[in-house]
């Protein structure tokens, strides 16, 4: 790599969302490019064996082959920062001499410091324009597909998020929306300080809990499952908050 042309960047994820944030926040730099995109490993591989790549964003969970995975396969693979929702994988990213390990949802800030750590220190990342949003589409909503219509929908209008197989359902104060995504991309998307993860089919409201118990959150007159997976660090953030 070289100041006189931009980094080639490859990124690679299976939920669109994800590689949408990434995309916009590589924009965001002017020494950095998107070379590529992927929706797995596979499709990695071979953009990988067709041209130049300087720098990977790996997503490392995804169907028919981890992104730790294919590192392996590489002889001399280009430099790799791992993206992740997952936290047990940090070890093993670290194993295999990557870059950084971002856990998701990615806010720009940490972003920009995985970037530095390419760039060196002598030539810091900056961006060239308006810091993106780090988890949401702006500020305060998200924006879901619904009956053919795009439906801003107010972050603190949710109270909960249910699964329903490919489809989600979103409770607000004042309406239900379901629309067809899947429960794990719409965490991604969703600020880490004011919504958590309380069972494989729940998310909710940080600030809309009103009890709780080992098996249960009550936001109104919705009971809603506490999972054995989840337990402990439901408990420790809700000691916090309420």
């Amino acid at each position: 790599m070289t100041n006189e042309r931009k980094i080639a960047c490859l990124v690679v994820d299976d939920e669109p969302p994800a590689l949408e944030v990434l995309k916009k926040y590589i924009a965001a730099v002017a020494t950095l490019e998107v070379a590529a995109t992927a929706n797995n490993a596979i499709e990695a591989l071979n953009i990988l064996q067709t041209r130049p790549i300087d720098l990977i964003f790996l997503d490392i969970q995804m169907p028919q082959l981890l992104g730790t995975d294919l590192i392996r396969t590489l002889k001399t693979p280009p430099r790799v920062i791992f993206t992740t929702a997952h936290r047990k994988f940090a070890i093993e990213g670290y194993e295999l001499d990557a870059v950084d390990y971002l856990l998701k949802p990615i806010s720009f800030e940490r972003f920009l410091k995985a970037v530095n750590k390419v760039l060196g220190a002598t030539q810091p990342a900056t961006p060239t324009v308006t810091t993106p949003s780090p988890s949401t589409p702006t500020d305060s909503f998200i924006h879901l597909r619904a009956d053919r219509k795009t439906i801003p929908v107010a972050l603190d209008d949710i109270l909960y998020v249910e699964s329903l197989r490919d489809y989600i359902r979103v409770v607000t104060r004042n309406k239900t929306i379901v629309t067809k995504q899947s429960i794990s991309s719409l965490e991604e998307s969703l600020p880490r300080e004011a919504f958590i993860r309380i069972h494989r089919s729940y998310i909710v409201a940080l600030a809309k809990v009103e009890s709780y118990t080992a098996e249960l959150v009550e936001i109104g007159r919705q009971q809603l499952p506490i999972s054995r997976l989840y337990r402990l660090d439901v408990e420790k953030i809700l000691q916090r908050r309420l």
